[in-house]
Protein backbone atom coordinates (compact mmCIF):
# COMPACT_ATOMS: atom_id res chain seq x y z
CA UNK A 1 0.00 0.00 0.00
CA UNK A 2 1.30 3.34 -0.85
CA UNK A 3 2.24 5.61 1.97
CA UNK A 4 -0.81 7.73 3.71
CA UNK A 5 1.05 10.87 2.32
CA UNK A 6 0.44 9.30 -1.42
CA UNK A 7 -3.12 8.25 -1.41
CA UNK A 8 -4.12 11.68 -0.03
CA UNK A 9 -2.14 13.94 -2.63
CA UNK A 10 -4.49 16.73 -3.77
CA UNK A 11 -5.26 16.03 -7.92
CA UNK A 12 -6.78 20.29 -8.04
CA UNK A 13 -5.46 23.29 -7.02
CA UNK A 14 -9.54 23.50 -4.82
CA UNK A 15 -8.04 20.79 -3.13
CA UNK A 16 -4.56 22.15 -2.32
CA UNK A 17 -4.09 23.45 1.03
CA UNK A 18 -2.14 25.80 2.50
CA UNK A 19 -0.19 29.12 -0.08
CA UNK A 20 -2.73 31.09 -0.49
CA UNK A 21 -0.26 33.79 -1.24
CA UNK A 22 0.95 31.62 -4.36
CA UNK A 23 -2.33 29.86 -5.90
CA UNK A 24 -5.21 31.94 -4.85
CA UNK A 25 -7.36 33.58 -7.20
CA UNK A 26 -5.61 36.78 -8.13
CA UNK A 27 -1.99 35.61 -7.65
CA UNK A 28 0.47 36.13 -10.53
CA UNK A 29 0.98 31.99 -10.64
CA UNK A 30 -2.68 31.29 -11.01
CA UNK A 31 -3.11 33.68 -13.02
CA UNK A 32 -0.22 32.36 -15.29
CA UNK A 33 -2.32 28.62 -15.20
CA UNK A 34 -5.36 29.66 -16.17
CA UNK A 35 -3.97 31.04 -19.40
CA UNK A 36 -1.69 28.23 -19.65
CA UNK A 37 1.30 30.89 -19.96
CA UNK A 38 3.51 28.60 -17.55
CA UNK A 39 6.97 30.00 -17.17
CA UNK A 40 9.49 28.12 -15.85
CA UNK A 41 10.04 28.05 -12.09
CA UNK A 42 11.87 27.03 -8.96
CA UNK A 43 9.65 26.46 -5.80
CA UNK A 44 11.50 27.22 -2.67
CA UNK A 45 10.25 26.27 0.35
CA UNK A 46 10.82 24.21 3.63
CA UNK A 47 9.80 20.40 3.35
CA UNK A 48 6.70 19.02 3.24
CA UNK A 49 4.73 22.31 2.12
CA UNK A 50 3.49 20.67 -0.87
CA UNK A 51 6.41 21.40 -3.22
CA UNK A 52 5.77 18.24 -5.65
CA UNK A 53 1.99 18.27 -4.98
CA UNK A 54 2.17 21.82 -6.65
CA UNK A 55 3.99 20.55 -9.94
CA UNK A 56 2.04 17.69 -10.38
CA UNK A 57 -1.47 19.61 -10.25
CA UNK A 58 -0.28 22.34 -12.37
CA UNK A 59 1.24 19.58 -14.80
CA UNK A 60 -2.98 17.82 -14.95
CA UNK A 61 -4.20 21.53 -14.85
CA UNK A 62 -2.95 22.08 -18.24
CA UNK A 63 -2.92 18.47 -19.10
CA UNK A 64 0.83 18.54 -20.33
CA UNK A 65 2.71 15.86 -20.50
CA UNK A 66 4.67 15.59 -16.64
CA UNK A 67 8.46 14.00 -16.33
CA UNK A 68 10.13 14.21 -12.72
CA UNK A 69 13.46 13.83 -11.84
CA UNK A 70 15.18 13.51 -8.46
CA UNK A 71 18.39 15.31 -8.36
CA UNK A 72 19.50 12.59 -5.96
CA UNK A 73 19.54 10.17 -7.91
CA UNK A 74 19.45 11.41 -11.59
CA UNK A 75 22.73 12.40 -13.47
CA UNK A 76 23.36 14.39 -16.74
CA UNK A 77 22.84 11.01 -19.17
CA UNK A 78 19.21 11.10 -17.50
CA UNK A 79 18.43 14.90 -18.19
CA UNK A 80 19.53 14.41 -21.44
CA UNK A 81 16.88 11.35 -21.92
CA UNK A 82 14.07 13.36 -20.37
CA UNK A 83 14.74 16.05 -22.58
CA UNK A 84 14.78 14.40 -25.70
CA UNK A 85 11.63 12.03 -25.03
CA UNK A 86 10.42 15.74 -23.93
CA UNK A 87 10.80 17.04 -27.24
CA UNK A 88 9.13 14.26 -29.22
CA UNK A 89 6.01 15.15 -26.67
CA UNK A 90 6.57 18.85 -26.89
CA UNK A 91 8.80 19.66 -29.73
CA UNK A 92 10.04 23.14 -29.98
CA UNK A 93 6.72 24.41 -32.08
CA UNK A 94 3.76 22.88 -30.13
CA UNK A 95 2.02 24.88 -27.86
CA UNK A 96 1.87 22.18 -24.61
CA UNK A 97 5.15 22.08 -23.82
CA UNK A 98 6.15 19.13 -21.31
CA UNK A 99 6.70 20.26 -17.57
CA UNK A 100 10.12 18.73 -15.77
CA UNK A 101 9.78 18.50 -12.88
CA UNK A 102 13.19 18.22 -10.90
CA UNK A 103 12.77 17.46 -7.01
CA UNK A 104 15.83 18.80 -4.52
CA UNK A 105 17.47 20.95 -7.83
CA UNK A 106 19.96 22.86 -5.25
CA UNK A 107 21.77 18.80 -5.40
CA UNK A 108 22.55 18.82 -8.92
CA UNK A 109 26.06 19.93 -10.19
CA UNK A 110 26.91 22.93 -12.41
CA UNK A 111 27.17 20.21 -15.13
CA UNK A 112 23.75 18.64 -14.67
CA UNK A 113 22.13 22.14 -14.55
CA UNK A 114 23.94 22.81 -17.55
CA UNK A 115 22.18 20.19 -19.44
CA UNK A 116 19.14 21.95 -18.62
CA UNK A 117 19.93 25.56 -20.11
CA UNK A 118 19.53 24.50 -24.02
CA UNK A 119 15.90 22.82 -23.31
CA UNK A 120 15.03 25.32 -21.35
CA UNK A 121 15.88 28.38 -23.42
CA UNK A 122 14.24 26.98 -26.39
CA UNK A 123 11.13 26.30 -24.70
CA UNK A 124 11.47 22.13 -24.91
CA UNK A 125 10.34 22.02 -21.87
CA UNK A 126 8.99 23.82 -18.80
CA UNK A 127 10.73 23.86 -15.84
CA UNK A 128 9.79 23.32 -12.24
CA UNK A 129 12.31 23.01 -9.79
CA UNK A 130 12.04 22.50 -6.73
CA UNK A 131 14.49 22.90 -3.37
CA UNK A 132 14.82 23.61 0.17
CA UNK A 133 18.02 26.12 -0.24
CA UNK A 134 18.01 29.91 -1.53
CA UNK A 135 18.08 29.16 -5.26
CA UNK A 136 20.15 32.58 -5.32
CA UNK A 137 23.26 30.49 -3.99
CA UNK A 138 22.06 26.80 -5.24
CA UNK A 139 21.18 27.45 -8.68
CA UNK A 140 23.48 28.71 -11.59
CA UNK A 141 22.86 32.33 -12.51
CA UNK A 142 22.17 31.13 -15.86
CA UNK A 143 19.61 29.14 -15.36
CA UNK A 144 17.99 31.33 -12.45
CA UNK A 145 17.78 34.23 -14.84
CA UNK A 146 15.11 31.99 -16.77
CA UNK A 147 13.17 31.22 -13.97
CA UNK A 148 10.80 32.94 -11.61
CA UNK A 149 11.56 32.12 -7.91
CA UNK A 150 8.48 30.95 -5.84
CA UNK A 151 8.21 31.04 -2.27
CA UNK A 152 6.37 28.74 -0.10
CA UNK A 153 5.56 28.74 3.37
CA UNK A 154 5.39 26.93 6.28
CA UNK A 155 2.15 25.20 6.86
CA UNK A 156 0.07 27.10 9.57
CA UNK A 157 -1.70 25.09 12.16
CA UNK A 158 -5.23 25.14 10.58
CA UNK A 159 -3.81 24.16 7.29
CA UNK A 160 -2.23 20.92 9.22
CA UNK A 161 -5.34 20.35 11.66
CA UNK A 162 -7.15 20.66 7.61
CA UNK A 163 -4.54 18.19 6.20
CA UNK A 164 -5.07 15.45 9.19
CA UNK A 165 -8.86 15.63 8.99
CA UNK A 166 -8.92 15.52 4.90
CA UNK A 167 -7.05 12.13 5.41
CA UNK A 168 -9.65 10.63 7.86
CA UNK A 169 -12.55 11.72 6.03
CA UNK A 170 -10.83 10.84 1.86
CA UNK A 171 -8.62 7.73 2.57
CA UNK A 172 -10.14 4.56 1.51
CA UNK A 173 -8.22 2.53 4.45
CA UNK A 174 -8.89 5.57 7.26
CA UNK A 175 -12.57 5.58 6.09
CA UNK A 176 -13.17 2.01 7.11
CA UNK A 177 -11.81 3.16 10.73
CA UNK A 178 -13.71 5.25 13.35
CA UNK A 179 -10.72 7.84 14.20
CA UNK A 180 -11.45 10.57 16.41
CA UNK A 181 -8.90 13.27 17.28
CA UNK A 182 -9.57 14.24 20.79
CA UNK A 183 -6.31 16.41 20.70
CA UNK A 184 -3.78 17.77 17.83
CA UNK A 185 -1.19 19.64 19.52
CA UNK A 186 1.47 16.17 19.84
CA UNK A 187 1.12 15.27 16.05
CA UNK A 188 1.47 19.03 15.16
CA UNK A 189 4.80 19.39 17.30
CA UNK A 190 6.42 16.17 15.89
CA UNK A 191 5.74 17.62 12.46
CA UNK A 192 7.61 20.83 12.63
CA UNK A 193 5.19 22.36 9.80
CA UNK A 194 6.23 19.14 7.65
CA UNK A 195 2.46 18.05 6.36
CA UNK A 196 4.49 15.05 4.47
CA UNK A 197 5.71 14.44 8.34
CA UNK A 198 2.51 14.85 9.77
CA UNK A 199 0.79 12.42 7.67
CA UNK A 200 3.19 9.51 8.23
CA UNK A 201 3.02 10.16 12.34
CA UNK A 202 -0.62 9.79 11.89
CA UNK A 203 -0.21 6.68 10.11
CA UNK A 204 1.86 5.38 12.13
CA UNK A 205 -0.32 6.17 15.34
CA UNK A 206 -3.17 4.81 13.66
CA UNK A 207 -1.81 1.68 12.38
CA UNK A 208 -0.87 0.79 16.18
CA UNK A 209 -4.65 0.37 16.93
CA UNK A 210 -6.48 -2.65 16.54
CA UNK A 211 -9.89 -1.93 18.41
CA UNK A 212 -13.19 -0.12 16.46
CA UNK A 213 -12.72 3.00 17.73
CA UNK A 214 -9.23 5.18 17.66
CA UNK A 215 -9.14 8.29 19.97
CA UNK A 216 -6.24 9.87 19.17
CA UNK A 217 -4.26 11.59 22.20
CA UNK A 218 -1.35 13.73 22.56
CA UNK A 219 -0.47 11.15 25.01
CA UNK A 220 -0.58 8.21 22.32
CA UNK A 221 0.65 10.05 19.95
CA UNK A 222 4.44 10.67 22.24
CA UNK A 223 3.86 6.53 23.72
CA UNK A 224 3.37 5.35 19.63
CA UNK A 225 5.75 7.37 17.74
CA UNK A 226 8.49 6.59 20.63
CA UNK A 227 7.84 2.98 20.03
CA UNK A 228 8.31 3.83 16.01
CA UNK A 229 10.99 6.04 15.94
CA UNK A 230 12.93 3.95 13.71
CA UNK A 231 9.84 3.43 11.33
CA UNK A 232 9.37 7.48 11.58
CA UNK A 233 12.82 8.69 10.65
CA UNK A 234 12.98 5.96 7.52
CA UNK A 235 12.67 8.81 5.19
CA UNK A 236 15.06 11.11 6.74
CA UNK A 237 13.26 13.29 8.44
CA UNK A 238 15.88 13.44 10.94
CA UNK A 239 18.25 15.50 8.54
CA UNK A 240 16.10 19.07 9.68
CA UNK A 241 16.35 18.29 13.66
CA UNK A 242 19.80 17.55 13.42
CA UNK A 243 21.21 20.71 11.39
CA UNK A 244 18.90 22.43 14.01
CA UNK A 245 20.71 20.63 16.80
CA UNK A 246 24.03 21.48 15.78
CA UNK A 247 23.54 25.42 14.98
CA UNK A 248 21.91 25.11 18.84
CA UNK A 249 25.14 23.79 20.08
CA UNK A 250 27.09 26.05 18.68
CA UNK A 251 25.03 29.14 19.65
CA UNK A 252 25.63 27.44 23.12
CA UNK A 253 29.05 27.33 22.74
CA UNK A 254 29.28 23.73 23.39
CA UNK A 255 31.96 22.64 20.80
CA UNK A 256 31.31 18.81 22.28
CA UNK A 257 27.85 18.46 20.99
CA UNK A 258 28.58 20.44 17.97
CA UNK A 259 31.14 18.03 16.49
CA UNK A 260 28.80 15.36 17.64
CA UNK A 261 26.29 16.38 15.54
CA UNK A 262 28.72 17.28 12.91
CA UNK A 263 29.79 13.92 12.85
CA UNK A 264 26.05 12.74 12.77
CA UNK A 265 25.56 14.61 9.57
CA UNK A 266 29.35 13.89 8.07
CA UNK A 267 28.25 9.64 8.62
CA UNK A 268 24.58 10.53 7.03
CA UNK A 269 26.26 11.57 3.71
CA UNK A 270 25.12 15.58 4.35
CA UNK A 271 26.65 17.53 1.54
CA UNK A 272 30.07 19.89 3.08
CA UNK A 273 28.18 22.70 1.38
CA UNK A 274 25.27 22.73 3.05
CA UNK A 275 27.26 22.35 6.95
CA UNK A 276 29.96 25.22 5.43
CA UNK A 277 26.73 27.11 4.60
CA UNK A 278 24.94 27.12 7.94
CA UNK A 279 28.22 28.21 9.71
CA UNK A 280 28.55 30.97 7.47
CA UNK A 281 24.91 32.05 8.84
CA UNK A 282 25.68 31.78 12.01
CA UNK A 283 28.96 33.58 12.04
CA UNK A 284 26.93 36.80 11.62
CA UNK A 285 24.06 35.63 13.11
CA UNK A 286 25.18 34.32 16.45
CA UNK A 287 28.57 35.58 16.78
CA UNK A 288 28.80 38.86 14.78
CA UNK A 289 31.03 41.97 15.94
CA UNK A 290 31.86 40.29 19.64
CA UNK A 291 34.47 38.17 17.18
CA UNK A 292 34.39 39.86 13.56
CA UNK A 293 37.35 36.97 12.69
CA UNK A 294 34.71 34.29 12.78
CA UNK A 295 32.75 35.35 9.64
CA UNK A 296 36.41 35.56 7.54
CA UNK A 297 37.21 32.06 9.20
CA UNK A 298 33.08 30.42 8.18
CA UNK A 299 34.13 32.18 4.68
CA UNK A 300 37.34 30.59 4.27
CA UNK A 301 35.68 27.44 5.58
CA UNK A 302 33.03 27.59 3.03
CA UNK A 303 35.26 28.23 0.23
CA UNK A 304 38.06 25.36 0.76
CA UNK A 305 35.21 22.57 1.78
CA UNK A 306 33.90 23.73 -2.58
CA UNK A 307 36.96 22.85 -3.44
CA UNK A 308 38.45 19.94 -1.44
CA UNK A 309 35.45 17.60 -0.73
CA UNK A 310 34.83 14.61 1.50
CA UNK A 311 36.23 12.73 3.49
CA UNK A 312 39.49 15.79 4.05
CA UNK A 313 36.74 18.48 4.78
CA UNK A 314 35.59 16.84 7.66
CA UNK A 315 38.74 18.50 9.27
CA UNK A 316 37.86 21.96 8.41
CA UNK A 317 34.46 21.60 9.19
CA UNK A 318 35.60 20.25 12.53
CA UNK A 319 38.03 23.14 12.69
CA UNK A 320 35.44 25.72 11.91
CA UNK A 321 32.58 24.76 14.20
CA UNK A 322 34.85 23.96 17.44
CA UNK A 323 36.57 27.45 16.79
CA UNK A 324 32.46 29.37 16.60
CA UNK A 325 31.30 26.92 19.47
CA UNK A 326 34.55 28.75 21.70
CA UNK A 327 33.58 31.96 20.28
CA UNK A 328 31.98 35.10 22.30
CA UNK A 329 28.65 34.93 20.82
CA UNK A 330 26.01 38.45 19.55
CA UNK A 331 23.10 38.55 17.83
CA UNK A 332 23.28 42.36 17.66
CA UNK A 333 23.65 42.77 13.96
CA UNK A 334 20.89 40.01 13.07
CA UNK A 335 18.31 42.12 15.44
CA UNK A 336 19.21 45.19 13.79
CA UNK A 337 18.25 44.37 10.29
CA UNK A 338 15.40 42.90 12.29
CA UNK A 339 14.55 45.75 14.06
CA UNK A 340 15.07 48.32 10.85
CA UNK A 341 13.16 46.21 8.04
CA UNK A 342 9.99 46.32 11.14
CA UNK A 343 10.54 50.10 11.23
CA UNK A 344 10.26 49.81 6.42
CA UNK A 345 7.25 48.14 7.61
CA UNK A 346 5.59 50.24 10.10
CA UNK A 347 6.97 53.81 7.99
CA UNK A 348 7.18 53.23 4.62
CA UNK A 349 9.51 54.35 2.45
CA UNK A 350 10.79 57.67 4.08
CA UNK A 351 12.38 60.24 1.82
CA UNK A 352 16.02 60.13 1.81
CA UNK A 353 17.54 63.54 3.41
CA UNK A 354 18.33 66.34 0.75
CA UNK A 355 21.82 66.25 2.07
CA UNK A 356 22.01 62.50 1.58
CA UNK A 357 20.52 62.88 -1.99
CA UNK A 358 23.23 62.04 -4.68
CA UNK A 359 22.92 65.16 -6.95
CA UNK A 360 24.86 64.49 -10.19
CA UNK A 361 23.15 66.88 -12.50
CA UNK A 362 23.29 71.17 -12.13
CA UNK A 363 19.24 71.26 -11.69
CA UNK A 364 19.63 68.66 -8.52
CA UNK A 365 22.60 70.68 -6.78
CA UNK A 366 20.00 73.74 -7.39
CA UNK A 367 17.47 71.38 -5.59
CA UNK A 368 19.48 71.50 -3.19
CA UNK A 369 20.20 67.83 -3.01
CA UNK A 370 23.44 66.67 -1.47
CA UNK A 371 24.29 70.79 0.03
CA UNK A 372 24.58 70.46 3.28
CA UNK A 373 26.72 67.14 3.84
CA UNK A 374 29.33 67.28 5.66
CA UNK A 375 32.44 65.29 4.55
CA UNK A 376 33.22 63.34 7.74
CA UNK A 377 36.89 63.51 6.88
CA UNK A 378 37.39 66.92 7.07
CA UNK A 379 36.94 66.87 10.90
CA UNK A 380 38.39 66.29 13.93
CA UNK A 381 38.93 62.02 14.51
CA UNK A 382 37.36 61.53 11.02
CA UNK A 383 34.03 62.49 12.29
CA UNK A 384 30.94 65.03 12.38
CA UNK A 385 27.66 64.87 14.07
CA UNK A 386 24.77 64.86 11.05
CA UNK A 387 21.55 62.88 10.43
CA UNK A 388 21.63 59.91 8.68
CA UNK A 389 17.65 58.75 9.76
CA UNK A 390 15.06 60.30 7.60
CA UNK A 391 13.53 62.98 10.06
CA UNK A 392 10.34 60.57 11.01
CA UNK A 393 12.50 58.41 12.75
CA UNK A 394 15.70 61.02 14.08
CA UNK A 395 17.28 58.99 16.82
CA UNK A 396 16.10 55.51 16.86
CA UNK A 397 18.52 52.61 17.47
CA UNK A 398 18.84 49.51 15.66
CA UNK A 399 21.91 48.46 16.50
CA UNK A 400 22.77 48.11 19.71
CA UNK A 401 25.85 46.29 20.75
CA UNK A 402 26.50 43.83 23.64
CA UNK A 403 28.96 44.32 26.70
CA UNK A 404 31.06 41.70 25.57
CA UNK A 405 33.99 41.47 23.45
CA UNK A 406 35.15 43.50 20.42
CA UNK A 407 31.31 44.57 20.84
CA UNK A 408 32.39 46.45 23.80
CA UNK A 409 34.79 48.66 22.36
CA UNK A 410 32.21 49.58 19.30
CA UNK A 411 29.31 50.47 22.01
CA UNK A 412 32.68 52.67 23.75
CA UNK A 413 32.94 54.15 20.71
CA UNK A 414 29.83 55.01 19.18
CA UNK A 415 29.02 56.67 22.71
CA UNK A 416 31.67 58.83 22.37
CA UNK A 417 30.99 59.82 19.12
CA UNK A 418 26.62 60.02 19.26
CA UNK A 419 26.93 60.94 23.11
CA UNK A 420 23.12 60.46 23.93
CA UNK A 421 21.64 60.91 20.96
CA UNK A 422 21.21 56.77 20.54
CA UNK A 423 21.33 55.81 23.74
CA UNK A 424 24.53 54.35 24.00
Amino acid sequence: MQPLAERVRPKSLDNYIGQDHVIGANSALRKAIDQNLLPSIILWGPPGVGKTTLAQIISQTLKRPFYALSAINSGVKDVRDVIEKASHDGGFFKQEKPVLFIDEIHRFSKSQQDSLLNAVEKGIVTLVGATTENPSFEVIPALLSRCQVIVLKHLTKPNLIKLLNNAVEQDEFFKRKNIVFKEYEALLRISGGDGRKLLNALEIVVNCFNGPEIVITDGIVKEYIQQNLALYDKSGEQHYDIISAFIKSIRGSDPNGAVYWLARMIDGGEEPGFIARRLLILASEDIGNANPTALVIANNCFQAVNVIGFPESRIILAQTTTYLACSAKSNSSYMAINMAQQEIKRSGDLPVPLHLRNAPTKLMKELGYGEEYKYAHDFDNHFVAQEFLPTEISGTTFYEPSEFSREKDLKEFLKQRWKDKYGY
